[in-house]
């Protein structure tokens, strides 16, 4: 059987880093799926990653054709727009059912896109809603699907990059008065991503 395995992260090239050390445990890039805010990607150490912005799903090209990729998933990453998010970089299959679910809803796929996509891979209404307002709020997620007897090394490999779990971010946004996700809401501008990294860097540094 197979189980999905999703871990938020605060900084992209953390995430990145995740990524590639489940490539070489042998975990396959087909069932492995990255989605990073836009503006945190462009603004954390890359390395050679490239983005194919023709994968902007506004302006209707194939989704599969850019979330593919040959040579590890971060070589097929896309361009894309998800209601709530704004511009995300993405590649794998999360990104595309969530965008495919974006572009075949109606009224702005409000039960669709990022937190439909989550949902429909396993996860609950609360992991899906916390882990979709943490990509808005200038996160990466990366989720695998894998094994079931691999699930605790997968979330191992996650947690040893940083990664943060829902339980303990969807607390730390309620404490600001959150409750859910909003499909509606605009995207978090620059400065609010700056602060949001720094009241988690703060708080990591104080544990």
């Amino acid at each position: 059987m197979t189980k999905t395995v999703t871990r938020l992260f605060d900084n992209y090239s953390e995430a990145r880093s995740a990524v590639r050390a489940l490539e070489s445990a042998g975990f396959q890039h087909d069932d492995i799926s990255i989605v990073a805010n836009k503006e945190a990607y462009g603004r954390h150490d890359r390395d050679n990653d490239s983005v194919n912005e023709d994968g902007d799903v506004t302006r209707g090209a194939t989704t599969g054709a850019v979330l593919g990729g040959v040579g590890g998933l971060l070589a097929g990453l896309g361009l894309l727009a998800i209601p709530g998010l704004g511009p995300i970089v993405a590649a794998g299959w999360l990104a595309s059912t969530a965008a495919g679910a974006a572009i075949g809803g109606v009224g702005g796929a409000a039960t669709g896109g990022i937190v439909g996509a989550l949902k429909h891979a396993g996860h609950d209404e609360d992991e899906a809603q916390v882990y979709s307002e943490g990509v808005r709020r200038g996160g990466t997620l990366v989720s695998a699907r894998v094994p079931d007897e691999r699930r605790a090394e997968a979330e191992a490999i996650l947690v040893q990059h940083n990664s943060v779990d829902a339980t303990t971010r969807g607390a730390a946004y309620r404490e600001s008065g959150w409750t859910a996700f909003d499909p509606e809401a605009d995207p978090y501008t620059t400065a609010q991503i700056d602060a949001e990294r720094g009241r988690y860097t703060t708080s990591r540094q104080n544990l």
